[in-house]
């Protein structure tokens, strides 16, 4: 029964970043503003890290340019 609570955290969780909002759309605008890329994870060795496009998104921009 334990589980059960753990469980619908994560449902939660899951529906609150899947959730459509205006500010997703302007991140990730934002984020090909700054020459960026939207990626699930982390960012590949030559990019770094500039930003957030969502939840579970963060934008990544290449180190040599």
């Amino acid at each position: 029964m334990k589980i059960l609570y753990l469980l619908f955290s994560i449902f939660f969780l899951l529906i609150q970043g899947s959730a459509a909002s205006p500010m997703d759309a302007k991140s990730t605008i934002g984020c090909r503003l700054r020459r960026g890329y939207c990626t699930f994870g982390q960012c590949r060795y030559p990019a770094r890290h500039i930003g957030r496009c969502s939840g579970f998104q963060k934008c990544c921009k290449n180190v040599w340019g």
